[in-house]
């Protein structure tokens, strides 16, 4: 069964303006983001969704550059982004991971993917009662599942973020993969300038490698207080 990522990406967030553009050492947020996450051994694709306003051009541009492949979309019904995108690249089972998630753990995606497929369900999540930390949020839900959304969701919120009525839907076979240790007040996603300057430290701090995992965060983030 062919499983695709999709990750949402846009210039235009209110807190922090361009933020997945940003640069670490000498790469932008979302390169590095896009490179740990094509380190999983399920994922058959990658694609990056974009709104189709011209301020996310140059987005889509440097995304091409990486070598992943892009889709453009509605900027505010994200919902139907990810609809339309199902219908051009034809994925039975789809991952959702948010671009302003850089530390998100490649063998995370691979642990959810292969407990949706054992499990047999429409919907599986880590973040339905949240236990990882803010950041390492990972999605994975079937492209039948993602039709009856986009067909019956009708509230602005549900389209805006894409699951909410899945979460929500009791005819929606749902499981969420729980962490060992509850550590959903620690925070890793990159929503303001305080955020980046922790996340910077840490790439910085383990350049050049990029694909360490959330065990040496979580020890890095002793170490140095962030």
């Amino acid at each position: 069964m062919k499983t695709i990522a999709f990750i949402q990406a846009r210039v235009g967030s209110t807190r922090l303006r361009g933020k997945v553009l940003l640069k670490i050492k000498n790469r932008t947020v979302i390169e590095v983001f896009l490179k740990r996450l094509s380190k999983s051994k399920l994922l058959n694709e990658i694609v990056v969704l974009i709104p189709n306003s011209k301020e996310n051009d140059f987005l889509d541009f440097k995304v091409n550059s990486y070598g992943f492949k892009t889709f453009r979309g509605s900027e505010n019904n994200v919902l139907d982004r990810f609809y339309k995108a199902s219908l051009k690249f034809k994925p039975q089972n789809i991952v959702r991971v948010t671009s302003d998630n850089p530390l998100v753990y490649y063998k995370i995606v691979d642990k959810v993917i292969s407990l949706f497929k054992k499990k047999k369900i429409d919907y599986l999540s880590n973040n339905l009662f949240p236990s990882f930390p803010a950041g390492l949020d990972v999605e994975i839900f079937s492209q039948k599942a993602l039709k009856i959304a986009w067909k019956f969701a009708k509230k602005k919120y549900d389209k805006e973020h894409v699951t909410p009525y899945l979460k929500q839907s009791a005819s929606i076979k749902k499981f969420n993969l729980k962490n060992k240790i509850n550590l959903s007040k620690v925070r890793m996603t990159l929503d303001t300038k305080r955020d980046f300057r922790k996340i910077k430290k840490i790439f910085e701090f383990y350049h050049p490698d990029i694909f360490f995992g959330t065990n040496k965060i979580l020890k890095l983030k002793k170490i140095l207080n962030l």
